[in-house]
C-alpha cells in the first residue's frame, strides 16, 4: 500500500546536496534510525516537535518524496547528554560521541545554518537544547527502487 505523500508533513535532512543525499541513502538502507536537531531551529520555524507515532515524508535533494518514516521516540536534552547509542544510530559511522559532536558542530556552525537561524554568531554549547528523534522506515516511495537523491 503506497502512502499519499501529500497527506503527510515533510521531513528534510540537512540542506539539499551531498549531505542530504548521504542521509537519505542511510534512511533507505536502514542504517539511519535517529537524527538530531536544534531546539532553536524548531522554535524559529515554528515547527512542532516530533511525537511518537507521527509519520513524515522524507524528501531528497530534488524535493521529491523518497520514503515515509514514523517517529518511535523523541526527547529534548542538553547537547552534552547525547549518548553513543543515539550517535551511532545516526547512520554516519560515528564510533564516539566526540566524533558525532564534531561533525554536528561543523554543520550547526556553518554559514548556511547560521543564516537559517538568523544568527551569524550562533554556536552550540554543552547546555544547548537538542531534539533527539528516533524513527523507523515505514515505506520506500521510490517507484523503481533507485536512489532518487
Amino acid at each position: 500500500m503506497t502512502t499519499d505523500p501529500t497527506s503527510l508533513p515533510t521531513a528534510e535532512f540537512a540542506f539539499p546536496g551531498p549531505l542530504r543525499d548521504r542521509l537519505v541513502r542511510a534512511i533507505l538502507d536502514g542504517t539511519k534510525t535517529t537524527t538530531t536537531g536544534l531546539l532553536i531551529g524548531y522554535q524559529r520555524t515554528r515547527e512542532p516537535l516530533p511525537k511518537t507515532g507521527e509519520r513524515a515524508v522524507v524528501v531528497g535533494s530534488d524535493d521529491r518524496p523518497v520514503a515515509v518514516i514514523e517517529t518511535t521516540g523523541a526527547r529534548v536534552v542538553p547537547l552534552a547528554e547525547v549518548d553513543l547509542d543515539h550517535a551511532a544510530n545516526e547512520g554516519e559511522g560515528y564510533t564516539s560521541v566526540a566524533e558525532w559532536r564534531a561533525a554536528h558542530e561543523e554543520f550547526w556552525h556553518s554559514a548556511e545554518m547560521r543564516r537559517t537561524l538568523g544568527d551569524p554568531l550562533f554556536a552550540v554549547r554543552d547546555t544547548t537544547p537538542v531534539v533527539l528523534e528516533a524513527f523507523r522506515l515505514v515505506e520506500d516511495l521510490r517507484p523503481d527502487g533507485t536512489d532518487g537523491t
